[in-house]
C-alpha cells in the first residue's frame, strides 16, 4: 500500500506564487497564518452579534452539543419533525471545529444502498434549502468522475453504476477518449476508463449550516454559541438504569432527558462527562488550493482512487487532497482549537500531490494559493458513530464521520432526529450504530488506533466482496482458536472476534501483529502468509480458493462437517417476568415445554427485524453452569449472531427496562464454545460420543437437552443453519478442546471435515436461510422476508411490532424477498440490479455460489415499479435478469429454496 515518493522532486515541481517561491524547509513557515480562515477557500461562518447573546433555557427536550454540520442538520430535522424545544450549544461559533475547513465534496454513489439513500437525502436538502430560507448554500452541481487505472477498479465502478440504477441515479462508464472530452485537462494515457456521475457536486459549509440553523430557529429551536459544556448529569432510576438528566454549561444548566454528542474531535471529552466511551481518533487531514487554472471552470470533481487523491473544482482553481498511509494522529486534542489549522507537513502530504500532478499535469506548473490542514475524526471501520449509547439511556452519538460528514449530513441528521424521537431510525442504520461495537472492545486503545489507521489508509482501496483487516487482530479469541489455527484455519475478524473463514491445513497462516503498512518506523512484515491468503480474494471473479470452499461445502452435504460458531452471542433470560418478556420481545411462540427451541425474530414497533435468533426453553434448577443454569420459574437461552451481540443484548435490555419487566438478562457469550456438527453422518458420529439417544423420537428437530459428550457436559440443540441433519453443542470453555478433538477423532471414519463461515455462507443461501443485516434487516418485516411462520399471529399473545405486521398483512406487501439463480458460470456478489420485464425492480442484497446446485444464487427484495402490491402472482408473471458489471444475465425466479425445497434433510430424510 505504501508508495515511496521523492519529496524533494515534488517540491521543485510545484510552483509557488512568484513572490514567495521558497525551499522545502520554509514551506510550513510560509503557509502558517494567524488569520482565521485565510487558507480556506470559503468565507468562514461569522455569527451575528445578537445570536451570541441567546439566553439559556432552564429545560429542553433535546440538547445537541456541537455546532458542526451534523449538529446543525440534526437540529434542523428535529425542528422539522415537530420538536420545538431543541437546543444546540456550541463552545465557540458554528462550524468552528472541523466543518468550516471541509472540502465540501458531495457524491451520489457508494458501495452500499444505505449510503446511496443518505446521500440522496443530503443532495435533495442542499438543493432545496435556499428556497426554504433565502440563504445561499453554495450548492454547485458540477458532476463527478471516478478514475479507473485497472480493470478491477472499473469493475468496482460498474457495480456502483448498477446499484445506482435501483435508485434512479444516472451514471455512465466512459472510455479514455470520452473522459478526455469531458475533462480536457486530464491525462488519460494510463487510465482504463472512468465512471461519470452527473448528480455530484459541492457545497459551501458556512452557507449550508447558516441555512440549516436559520430554518430551525424559525421553527422554535435555539442555537447558543460561546457556550462550553462543563458536565452531562445523569442519574440511576428505580430500575437501575443510568439516564441523562441535564447538560451543565458555563452559562447555566439545561434540564433534559436527551443529549446528542455532535462534538467531532472533541466528542471523547463530551463522552467522558457522562462516563460514555467514544471510539474515535482525531487525525490531521489536509488539502491544498491551487492558483487559477485556465480552462478548469465547470469541470467535474475527480476521485482517482488508485492514486489516493481527489481534485475538487474550486471556482477557477482546484482543491487537491487525499488519503496517505502515514496520517498524523492528533494525540492531544486542544480545548480551544477554533477556526484554527495546523501547519501542513509536506513529508506526509506529498503522497497525494504526486498523483494529482499525474492526473492533471497542469498542476505541476501552477502555484499553490493556500494549504488547509485541520482535524478530522476517524473510526475503527470508517463508519460514523450514531444512535443511543448502550451505557447511558438518552445519550446519543452523532460524530466520527471520517471526512464524510458534509455529504452525509442531510441523511444522517434526518435519521438521528428520528432515532431520538421514535427510538429507532427509519433506515437500517446498523452499520453506523454505536452498538455495533462491543462495550468490551471500544476502550481498547491498541485496537482503536490500529483499526482507525488502516481504515484511513485503505479508504480509497477497491471494495472487494471479501476482505479482512490486518489491524487489531487477535483481540478476542474463543477457546478453540489455537486448535483451529494449527488445523490451518484462515480466520475472519468480526468486531474483535477471530472466527473461522476457511481451512488450508498444509500451510498455516495466522494473522500477524499489525505493521502499519510500514509507516511510523514500523517494518513491514517480511513474510505475511495471512495477507497472501487475503489477496486470493482480491477479485470480482471466483476466488483462487474456490475449490477449497467447495470441498468444505460438499463435505457437509455428503458426509459431516464441524463448524466453530463460538463467537455467537449467548444470553440467559430468567426471573419472575421472564415468560412475559420473551412473549413480548420475540415473535415466535416461546410458551412451550422445557426442551423446546424455536427460531424467532425480534422486531421494532414498525415491524422491522432487529435480529433473528433462537430461543430455547430451559429446565429450572440446573447445575448452575452457563449451559445448565439454576433458576426458579421460567428460563430461556438465546443464541444470536456473533456480529450483533452488543446490538441484540442492548435491544433486549432496553425493552426490558422500558416495559418494566422483572427479569434478569445475562450475557454468557464468552463462557461457552459452540460447535455445530452437520451433515448426513452427523448423527452416527455424535451418537458414538453422547449419553442420550439421538433418534428422531427422543431428540426431534427444534429441541434441546443437556447431554454428556465425550465425558463433558454440554447443551445440545438440534438445529441447522446449513440445511442438514445436525446438532449444535454449547460447551463450557474448559471442555471445548477435549470435545472438539474427540469429535474429529471419532469422525475420521465418517470423512469429517473442518468448515468455516465461507462454507456457511454458501450452504445457507443454497437452503434459503436468512443472514441478518444482509437479506434481513431492521427495514424489512418478517412478512416481506418470507418469515411469517416465525410470528405467533394465530395466538392472542401480543408482541412488539405485531400491530404493524397485522396492518401490513391486511394492506398487502410493497416489497418481497425473492430468490434468483443464473445458468451463466459467473459469480454474483450482491448489489446486482434486478430487472423485471425491462424495468429495474430492486437489487440483490446477498449472493453466493451454491456448490450443490452448481449455480450462483442471489436474494433481493422486489418492488412494484408502479408502487403497487407485490404478491405471488406479480412475482411469477415477470421475466427476470440480473445486471452484473453492466451486463444483463437471464435469471430464474424460485418460489422456494432451490436446494431441498421440501425441507427433508434437516429431518434426517436422505433419499
Amino acid at each position: 500500500m505504501q508508495r515511496v515518493v521523492n519529496r524533494s522532486v515534488i517540491a521543485k515541481r510545484i510552483l509557488l506564487p512568484s513572490a514567495h517561491r521558497v525551499n522545502q524547509r520554509s514551506l510550513q513557515a510560509f503557509y502558517s497564518s494567524d488569520v482565521p480562515g485565510s487558507n480556506v477557500p470559503y468565507k468562514p461562518y461569522k455569527a451575528e452579534e445578537s445570536s451570541l447573546l441567546t439566553s439559556i433555557p432552564s429545560a429542553a427536550d433535546v440538547v445537541i452539543v456541537g455546532g458542526g454540520v451534523i449538529g446543525c442538520s440534526t437540529l434542523y430535522h428535529l425542528a422539522k419533525s415537530g420538536v420545538r424545544n431543541a437546543v444546540l450549544v456550541e463552545r465557540h461559533q458554528l462550524t468552528s471545529g472541523t466543518t468550516w475547513h471541509t472540502a465540501g465534496l458531495v457524491w451520489s454513489l457508494r458501495p452500499n444502498d444505505l449510503e446511496v439513500r443518505l446521500l440522496h437525502r443530503s443532495r435533495t436538502l442542499m438543493k432545496s434549502l435556499e428556497d426554504e430560507t433565502g440563504v445561499n448554500t453554495g450548492w454547485i452541481n458540477n458532476g463527478g468522475l471516478f478514475i479507473a487505472s485497472t480493470k478491477q477498479r472499473l469493475d468496482e465502478y460498474k457495480r456502483l453504476m448498477t446499484l445506482g440504477k435501483a435508485f434512479g441515479i444516472e451514471s455512465f462508464v466512459l472510455g479514455p477518449e470520452e473522459s478526455k472530452k469531458l475533462y480536457p485537462l486530464m491525462n488519460v494515457k494510463d487510465i482504463y476508463g472512468t465512471l461519470y456521475s452527473p448528480a455530484d457536486g459541492t457545497i459551501d459549509p458556512a452557507g449550508y449550516c447558516t441555512a440549516l440553523t436559520r430554518a430551525a430557529s424559525k421553527l422554535g429551536a435555539r442555537v447558543i454559541q460561546n457556550c462550553p459544556v462543563l458536565d452531562v448529569e445523569t442519574k440511576i432510576d428505580d430500575f437501575g438504569t443510568k439516564r441523562v438528566t441535564a447538560v451543565v454549561t458555563e452559562r447555566g444548566t439545561i434540564k433534559t432527558p436527551v443529549v446528542v454528542n455532535c462534538a467531532g474531535a472533541w466528542s471523547r471529552t463530551i463522552g467522558q462527562l457522562a462516563g460514555v466511551k467514544v471510539p474515535l481518533v482525531a487525525m490531521k487531514h489536509a488539502y491544498v488550493v491551487t492558483e487559477r487554472i485556465e480552462g478548469i471552470r465547470n469541470m467535474p470533481n475527480i476521485r482517482d482512487h488508485d492514486a489516493s487523491v481527489y481534485l475538487k473544482l474550486q471556482g477557477d482553481a482546484l482543491s487537491v487532497g487525499g488519503y496517505e498511509s502515514n496520517p498524523i494522529f492528533w494525540e492531544e486534542v486542544q480545548k480551544d482549537f477554533a477556526f484554527s489549522l495546523f501547519d501542513l507537513d509536506w513529508d506526509v502530504f506529498s503522497y497525494n500531490i504526486d498523483g494529482a500532478i499525474n492526473r492533471v499535469p497542469i498542476i505541476e506548473k501552477t502555484g499553490i494559493k493556500s494549504t488547509v490542514c485541520g482535524p478530522e475524526t476517524f473510526t475503527a471501520d470508517h463508519k460514523p458513530l450514531m444512535g443511543e449509547s448502550p451505557e447511558v439511556r438518552g445519550y446519543f452519538f452523532g460524530c466520527g464521520f471520517n471526512s464524510s460528514g458534509m455529504m452525509l449530513s442531510g441523511g444522517c441528521g434526518y435519521e438521528l432526529a428520528k432515532w431520538v424521537i421514535d427510538g429507532r431510525p427509519e433506515e437500517d442504520m446498523y452499520s453506523y450504530d454505536i452498538r455495533r461495537f462491543s462495550e468490551k472492545l471500544i476502550d481498547n486503545t491498541r485496537w482503536l488506533k490500529e483499526r482507525s489507521h488502516e481504515s484511513y489508509a485503505k479508504n480509497y482501496s477497491i471494495v472487494f466482496p471479501h476482505d479482512e483487516p490486518l489491524a487489531g487482530r487477535g483481540m478476542r479469541k474463543d477457546a478453540l482458536y489455537e486448535v483451529l489455527r494449527d488445523a490451518g484455519c484462515v480466520f475472519q475478524e468480526r468486531h474483535g472476534w477471530e472466527r473461522p473463514g476457511w481451512f488450508k491445513p498444509d500451510d498455516l497462516a495466522p494473522p500477524l501483529d499489525y505493521d502499519y503498512y510500514g509507516a511510523y518506523g514500523f517494518s513491514v512484515n517480511a513474510e505475511n502468509k495471512y495477507y497472501d491468503r487475503l489477496k486470493m480474494d482480491y477479485t470480482f471473479d471466483f476466488p483462487l480458493h474456490h475449490d477449497i470452499i467447495r470441498a468444505e461445502c460438499l463435505g457437509c452435504r455428503e458426509r459431516v462437517a464441524v463448524f466453530d460458531m463460538s463467537y455467537f452471542g449467548k444470553f440467559l433470560i430468567t426471573g419472575p417476568d421472564a415468560q412475559r418478556a420473551v412473549d413480548w420481545i420475540f415473535t415466535n411462540n416461546s410458551s412451550l415445554a422445557p426442551g423446546s427451541t424455536v427460531y424467532s425474530c425480534m422486531l421494532n414497533k414498525r415491524g422491522g427485524v432487529e435480529a433473528d435468533l433462537t430461543v430455547s426453553v430451559l429446565e429450572p434448577r440446573g447445575q448452575g453452569r452457563p449451559h445448565d443454569p439454576r433458576f426458579e420459574g421460567h428460563g430461556f437461552y438465546v443464541a444470536i449472531g456473533g456480529a450483533i451481540i452488543q446490538h441484540g443484548f442492548s435491544y433486549i435490555k432496553d425493552v426490558i427496562q422500558d416495559r418494566g419487566f422483572d427479569c434478569c438478562l445475562e450475557d454468557v457469550s464468552e463462557e461457552m464454545a459452540l460447535l455445530s456438527v452437520q451433515g448426513p453422518k452427523s448423527r452416527d458420529l455424535l451418537q458414538s460420543l453422547v449419553d442420550v439417544d439421538l433418534g428422531d423420537k427422543n431428540f426431534p428437530f427444534s429441541t434441546n437437552k443437556v447431554v454428556t459428550v465425550a465425558g463433558h457436559k454440554a447443551r445440545a440443540v438440534r438445529l441447522s443453519f446449513v440445511g442438514e441433519l445436525g446438532w449444535e453443542l454449547h460447551i463450557p470453555n474448559e471442555s471445548a478442546k477435549a470435545v472438539y478433538r474427540s469429535i474429529m477423532e471419532a469422525g475420521k471414519q465418517f470423512g469429517v471435515v473442518n468448515a468455516g463461515y465461507r462454507a456457511i455462507d454458501s450452504l445457507s443461501i443454497e437452503k434459503g436461510y436468512r443472514h441478518w443485516h444482509a437479506d434481513l434487516r431492521s427495514d424489512d418485516t418478517p412478512l416481506e422476508a418470507g418469515l411469517e411462520f416465525t410470528c405467533k399471529l394465530k395466538t392472542d399473545i401480543q408482541f412488539l411490532g405485531r400491530e404493524a405486521i397485522e396492518k401490513q398483512k391486511k394492506e398487502g406487501l410493497r416489497k418481497r424477498l425473492a430468490c434468483f439463480t443464473i445458468d451463466d458460470h459467473i459469480p454474483l456478489h450482491g448489489l446486482e440490479a434486478i430487472w423485471r420485464d425491462e424495468k429495474v425492480v430492486g437489487f440483490l442484497r446477498r449472493a453466493d455460489y451454491g456448490f450443490s446446485i452448481g449455480k450462483s444464487i442471489g436474494y433481493g427484495y422486489v418492488i412494484h415499479p408502479d408502487g403497487g402490491v407485490v404478491n405471488t402472482d406479480f412475482l411469477k408473471s415477470g421475466n427476470y435478469s440480473l445486471e452484473h458489471m453492466g451486463e444483463k444475465i437471464p435469471a430464474k425466479l424460485h418460489a422456494r429454496s432451490p436446494f431441498d425445497p421440501k425441507n427433508q434433510r434437516v429431518k434426517g430424510i436422505y433419499a
